[in-house]
């Protein structure tokens, strides 16, 4: 079994990442759409 602290470094790992997709995929997205448009205009 993973140890307690293992486990809270874990946590806060994933709620990082989560943060970071919540974050990175609206700009991604604003950015490719970005690039679609220049490069059929």
């Amino acid at each position: 079994m993973a140890s307690e602290m293992d486990m809270k470094a874990a946590r806060s790992t994933y709620e990082g990442f989560i943060g970071l997709i919540k974050f990175a995929a609206p700009v991604i997205a604003l950015v490719v759409i970005l690039v679609l448009y220049l490069i059929t205009r």
